[in-house]
């Protein structure tokens, strides 16, 4: 099967462009204090989340992988969830 004979996948809408919360909104500051804004950036598991999926800059991402890494040590966020054997 070449490239050509693949049917292409059609949206049915034009994919939204993400922008960033803290460029946006020029009040919401990002500190390790503020744990309800951060849960929002980490997993279910305790990972942070990448750009692509919350749509924060590159910036403000920086920004927030470090808030994050100092909740963790002060233990306002979890390092890991336990994670339940099948």
């Amino acid at each position: 099967m070449s490239n050509n004979d693949r049917p292409r996948s059609r949206r049915k809408y034009p994919q939204r462009r993400k922008v960033c919360h803290f460029c946006t909104d020029k009040t919401a500051k990002i500190d390790y204090k503020n744990v309800e804004v951060l849960r929002r950036y980490v997993s279910d598991r305790g990972k942070i989340r990448p750009r692509r999926q919350t749509g924060v800059c590159a910036k403000h991402q920086r920004r927030l992988s470090v808030a994050i890494k100092r909740a963790r040590h002060m233990a306002l966020l979890p390092f890991v969830t336990e994670v339940r054997p099948r």
